[in-house]
């Protein structure tokens, strides 16, 4: 596995203040609380978790599209905090991302030529070169070149998906941010998309981290796995150690969930009573105490920390050893 540290987060967090009723009593949603892991040079990151964790907020932190409320982010070793508006427009182009709405996240009066070449503008680059490496993007992904003059309106959902992912690789980023790239695709589309984006990796040489709430889809293009569950990760290890040796109750009743294509298999399911918590109150102890099966009084108490239990594999659980 590598091991050469790309990016690096200690403590974020992200509260978003809210008001409620009538009289505008100020709340705090906390998104993200906490969150300490690295993304290591050439690897697939995958983070899962239900709606409403953190995972896409987590991503936009990354890409510094929201300022953090707390903590730290380092990329290639430099503190991002650090950085003024010239500095980090200069680093931009090392860290980009592919959204997850196809639909909504290209310019409906752009032509496809247009949205790809843009980001380019921002280099040195002459016009020719830029419309050669457009050209050389389009093959990449797999868009005829003859339709590089067309509107996003004129393509399917699978097609938008592979021009958003063009216009992420035009500058070369050493780190995409992938926010469930194939989540509003079909079935049939998401397996080509994911291969699209394995084989893109293998040429260009670039690190992921791969949100997504598809448990199949995580451990087919992920190296590690982080579990998320109410703004905080409960659990990080190696893809195929996490999917055979679950930890966290949590991620037990995650896996226990995901459908098997044999009707002769009986799959042991995990149900979890009740309904996730709400990230304005949040429960005291640890945060998935009220649904965990397994859990004790001091769970109610005390927060978990989040420990290595076996070598690479992390879990925040009181109740694992």
């Amino acid at each position: 596995m590598a091991t050469e540290e790309l990016v690096r987060i200690d403590n974020l967090k992200k509260h978003f203040k809210i008001s409620n009723g009538i009289f505008r009593k100020n709340t705090v949603v906390k998104a993200v609380d906490g969150l300490n892991f690295s993304v290591y040079k050439g690897e697939t990151l995958g983070i899962v978790g239900e709606s409403g964790c953190g995972k896409s907020t987590t991503g936009r932190l990354l890409m510094k599209l929201l300022e953090a409320t707390e903590g730290k982010m380092y990329f290639e070793g430099e503190d991002v905090s650090t950085w003024d508006k010239q500095k980090l427009k200069a680093r931009r182009r090392d860290f980009q991302m592919i959204f997850q709405d196809p639909y909504a996240s290209l310019n409906p009066r752009m032509i496809v030529e247009d949205i790809i070449e843009e980001p380019l503008k921002t280099t040195d680059m002459s016009k020719e070169e830029r419309k050669a490496r457009v050209k050389q993007l389009l093959d990449d992904v797999g868009i005829p070149q003859d339709y590089r003059t067309r509107y996003p309106h004129e393509f399917s959902g699978g097609q938008r998906q592979r021009i958003g992912i063009a216009r992420a690789l035009a500058l070369k980023p050493k780190f995409i941010v992938a926010d469930e790239p194939v989540a509003a695709l079909d079935v049939s589309i998401q397996a080509q998309i994911i291969n699209l984006l394995v084989d893109l990796q293998e040429e260009y040489d670039f690190t992921y981290l791969f949100i997504a709430h598809d448990l199949s889809v995580v451990q087919y293009i992920s190296d590690r796995v982080g579990v998320m569950y109410l703004g905080k990760m409960v659990e990080l290890s190696e893809s195929d150690d996490l999917y055979e040796n679950p930890l966290h109750p949590y991620t037990q009743a995650l896996l226990s969930s995901v459908p098997v294509p044999d009707i002769h298999h009986v799959k042991d399911r995990i149900p979890l009573e009740g309904e996730i918590p709400s990230p304005d109150n949040p429960p005291s102890g640890c945060p998935f105490h009220p649904r965990c099966p397994i859990a004790k009084q001091h769970c109610k108490e005390e927060v978990p920390s989040f420990r290595e239990i076996t070598e690479g594999h992390y879990v925040a659980c009181h109740e694992v050893k």
